[in-house]
């Protein structure tokens, strides 16, 4: 019997046939890693953050971040602007890329996106984002949805009004992050606010913060009753984390934690994915930190890691991985 805890979610008029979600991760969630994710039980994968400045002035690089994976076939945009002007001029180019859904990111505490306004910034001005949701909602019928934190600092925790203007503006769900922004990602993400949330609010909503294992993900959907959950750092080099959440809320065995053989596996497909997408030299390069994750915490990884680093092709990839498989 289907357990109620894993279920599919309508988000506007876009059914998703799941409710576990991979977080937009600059620099981690790319073609690769959410093609791997998606392979291995993800419900709903987003794009990397897109600068909507960047996307109005038809930039390549930009629009590469859009680009589906071959197994994509739902896709999440997510971008960061700081007002409703740049998202006008960002729509038609927005449009181009035919997202599943359009995120707009009000969470992210890097100082680069904050001091232009962007990011955890809107998190000031609640009556931006409404703007901002109503000129993208006017140009598409793609549910448009926004991702937030639990205020700025301790001082001005405002997700409850800030969450009612992003409904009135039009959003079909809203995923919050535990924190505020002065935390980073810093302490407990606080799960109370997350529960009052989605007890104030009629559209979909998602949690995201401390979740780390698929007891985390099932104690979240049970102790907030949100209606899915938010893997971002918990999946890097953890993409099993979404197929063993996936069997403990239907109530299937568990499968014993993947060995190491698992992992090397896992790193070396994802790598020749990578490859596949951007070329040898950009996915060497670029895979180093991904590659370290997956085998963060096992015995003799140090070495391991310590190798990847000064790797620069594939076949020195291949190499240092055999060596570790069984």
């Amino acid at each position: 019997m289907k357990s109620p805890l894993f279920h599919s979610i309508k988000i506007g008029n876009v059914t998703i046939p799941g409710n576990l979600f991979l977080a937009p991760l600059a620099g981690f969630t790319d073609k690769a890693f959410r093609s791997i994710c998606i392979d291995r039980g993800a419900s709903f994968t987003y794009s990397e953050m897109v600068s909507a400045e960047a996307l109005a002035r038809d930039s390549e690089k930009t629009r590469k971040l859009m680009e589906r994976a071959e197994n994509e076939n739902l896709l999440g945009i997510q971008i960061f602007l700081p007002n409703a002007d740049t998202a006008k001029r960002a729509v038609p180019e927005l449009l181009k890329a035919n997202p599943t859904v359009i995120d707009i990111n009000c969470g992210c505490p890097v100082p680069k996106v904050v001091k232009n306004g962007a990011g955890s910034a809107l998190m000031k001005k609640p009556e931006i984002i409404e703007e901002i949701i109503k000129t993208i909602s006017g140009e598409t019928d793609i549910p448009v949805t926004v991702k937030f934190r639990t205020g700025w600092d301790l001082n001005s925790i405002n997700y409850l009004s800030f969450a009612e203007a992003a409904v009135r503006g039009g959003a079909s769900l809203l995923t919050m992050h535990g924190r505020t922004r002065s935390q980073g990602y810093s302490g407990e993400a606080d799960w109370e606010s997350i529960k009052k949330l989605k007890s104030e609010f009629d559209v979909p909503v998602i949690g995201s913060g401390n979740i780390f294992s698929a007891e985390d993900a099932k104690r979240m959907l049970e102790t907030t009753g949100v209606d899915g959950v938010l893997f971002a750092r918990g999946a890097m080099g953890n993409p099993f984390i979404f197929e063993r959440t996936k069997n403990l809320l239907m109530g299937n065995d568990s499968p014993s934690p993947n060995s190491m053989d698992v992992k090397i596996k896992t790193a070396w497909e994802h790598l020749s994915l990578a490859v596949h997408y951007k070329g040898e030299q950009t996915a060497c390069r670029e895979m180093k930190k991904q590659l370290c994750s997956y085998t963060k915490g096992e015995k003799g990884s140090a070495a391991l890691r310590n190798r990847i680093v000064r790797a620069e092709t594939l076949e020195e990839y291949r190499e240092i991985f055999k060596e570790y498989l069984l």
